[in-house]
């Protein structure tokens, strides 16, 4: 399929995860049901500040044309024949110019092993297929500025029961150990699901201070984002399964 000419500009450049020129947010769709695809692609192109730079049918394609478009947010079905979302994801963000790039998982259950594969491999959340249209702009626009989004209804029971099964690969002790003692704090909070706000005032300091922390916990600990964040706190033990923070 041949992508869809951006509206905004003509070259495609790696731009932040703020989005491109003015701030217009670049967004890749991809499912294999061509007429998800096309209501996907009209909602979201009606919106002053994304437009849609192509679409694809399968995850290869979602490959070829991330790299020929270079979005800033894909919206990534998991499951589809042949390449599967989960791969293609891996994949897409394994390219160099990749590393502003947000995917966006689709799926159509609310606790889904495909879901914590798609996170563990870079995935800045999920959304289920039956979320509304202003759900959708809103999770485009979420991930776009470097946020997650994990639904809270759902994010307990998806990390307490995956991490379960992936206590023989935690996180190795000496890297944890880069983190001061604040630090460690904001990465639990983090994983209790607060947002900067909140630790902000959880820990009586400003917000500006409590991202600085999380810059420095993403930058030691090697992650993408938040999502990356909360299944490091379960898998190394930081967080323990169903404790109350």
């Amino acid at each position: 399929m041949t992508p869809v000419p951006p509206r905004h500009q003509d070259a495609p450049e790696p731009v932040p995860p703020d989005g491109g020129p003015g701030g217009v947010i670049r967004v890749l769709i991809v499912d294999d049901q061509t007429i998800v695809r096309a209501g996907f692609a009209a909602l979201l192109d009606a919106q002053e500040d994304i437009t849609v730079t192509g679409e694809a049918g399968d995850g290869r394609e979602a490959v070829r044309l991330a790299e020929e478009t270079r979005p800033d947010v894909v919206v990534m079905d998991i499951r589809m024949p042949g390449m599967d979302g989960i791969e293609a994801t891996r994949r897409i963000l394994a390219k160099p110019w990749a590393t502003g790039v947000r995917v966006l998982v689709l799926t159509t259950f609310d606790v889904d092993e495909y879901v914590y594969e798609a996170l563990a491999v870079g995935a800045s959340g999920f959304l289920l297929k039956d979320a509304t249209a202003d759900e959708l702009v809103s999770a485009v626009r979420v991930v776009a500025r470097g946020d997650s989004l994990l639904a809270p209804q759902v994010t307990g029971r998806l990390i307490r029961e995956f991490t379960r099964q992936r206590r023989n690969r935690p996180r190795p002790p000496s890297e944890l150990s880069t983190l001061t003692a604040r630090e460690t704090e904001v990465l639990t909070l983090i994983a209790g699901g607060l947002s900067n706000s909140e630790i902000a005032q959880r820990l009586v300091v400003s917000e500006h201070t409590v991202k600085t922390h999380v810059a420095r916990v993403f930058t030691k600990l090697g992650l993408r984002d938040r999502a990356q964040a909360v299944m490091l706190a379960y898998e190394a033990g930081v967080v323990v399964p169903g404790e109350q923070r």
